[in-house]
């Protein structure tokens, strides 16, 4: 199994922000998704509107989907001045398909998603995702389903170091799944710092890391239902783009970078070989033509910065012109 990228949680440098998310990699999201005047594009991660102000600003229209009344809250504050070039729609990007259709929208000239949680709700110990700041054991990034504390305190032990390992790919899991069922049984979970520092207490403090991290990580993503959403969208997508329009994908962990990197490199290839095959055959499922070749990771400036871009990479994708083989 392949090791996590690193996972940090400083605090918010701008904490005066109501919804301050420093948008991530923004240049080479410009770069690449070439926004202009009369181009539609889709932000499937609205947060807090950063990456799509960017956008706006070149001239495109901008479709912003979020489950987070927060966050959609905010963007359309701050993006008020555009106009109708922008609208704040609530969804998930997984159904950006049903949301295409059921509003009308043509199709995309492009598309972003940045993955992941945004600096507010890290940074908001009233959303439950932070092992830093005390809160409700919650992490779902809209209102609906079972929370984290549902989680903990009702799957089993063989369930929990399931997602921890795969999920958190968490080498203790065994050993942390052992102790919450031992845990739950004096003290329901609820608050985050009754997890977190738990865990802290169980495996000690090793590197600069925060032991939980992995743990917290694997919760939010199955509360929120993280890979499954990603996979329904990237299904989904072509069919949601232009020919020569462009879709570019932020990730920051290897679990869903793997996904993304294997979905773009097989729908990148024109043909298609097996050992027992005469000759190659043409490939089915050919529609994209590979941008970035290879995650194009923050560089130092951003990375000083920001320590949260640390573990993100880009990659980028557009839709072929012909389909025909």
């Amino acid at each position: 199994m392949g090791a996590a990228y690193a996972a940090v949680e400083p605090a918010s440098e701008s904490p005066e922000q109501p919804f301050y998310h420093e948008s991530i990699l923004l240049e080479e999201v410009v770069q690449f998704l070439q926004p202009v005047a009369g181009k539609l594009m889709a932000d499937g991660t609205l947060g807090g509107g950063g990456h799509t102000e960017a956008l706006l600003k070149a001239g495109a229209t901008v479709k912003g989907i979020d489950r987070d009344a927060d966050a959609r809250a905010y963007a359309n504050e701050r993006l008020a001045r555009f106009g109708d070039r922008f609208e704040a729609v609530e969804g998930r990007f997984g159904d950006i398909a049903t949301l295409a259709q059921v509003r009308g929208w043509e199709r995309l000239d492009g598309i972003l998603l940045d993955l992941g949680v945004s600096s507010h709700q890290l940074d908001c110990g009233d959303r439950g995702f932070s092992f830093r700041l005390d809160g409700p054991l919650d992490m779902r990034m809209g209102g609906d389903g079972p929370t984290a504390a549902d989680l903990v305190n009702n799957w089993s032990e063989a369930e929990l170091r399931q997602i921890f390992w795969d999920l958190g790919e968490e080498k203790f899991a065994r050993k942390i799944a052992a102790w919450i069922i031992s845990e739950r049984e004096k003290l329901k979970f609820e608050r985050t710092s009754h997890l977190a520092d738990g865990i802290e207490k169980l495996l000690g403090r090793r590197g600069r890391n925060h032991p939980a991290t992995k743990v917290f990580q694997a919760l939010r993503m199955e509360v929120n239902d993280e890979l499954g959403e990603l996979r329904r969208f990237l299904k989904v997508a072509p069919d949601l783009l232009k020919p020569g329009g462009r879709l570019a994908i932020i990730t920051f962990h290897s679990l869903e970078d793997r996904i993304v990197k294997q979905t773009f490199r097989d729908a990148s290839k024109e043909e298609i070989d097996r050992p027992e095959w005469p000759a190659p055959q043409p490939n089915p499922g050919y529609v994209y033509r590979l941008l970035t070749r290879k995650g194009i990771a923050p560089g130092g400036q951003e990375i000083a910065r920001n320590s949260r871009s640390r573990s993100s990479r880009l990659r980028v994708v557009e839709k072929i012109q012909n389909l025909a083989h």
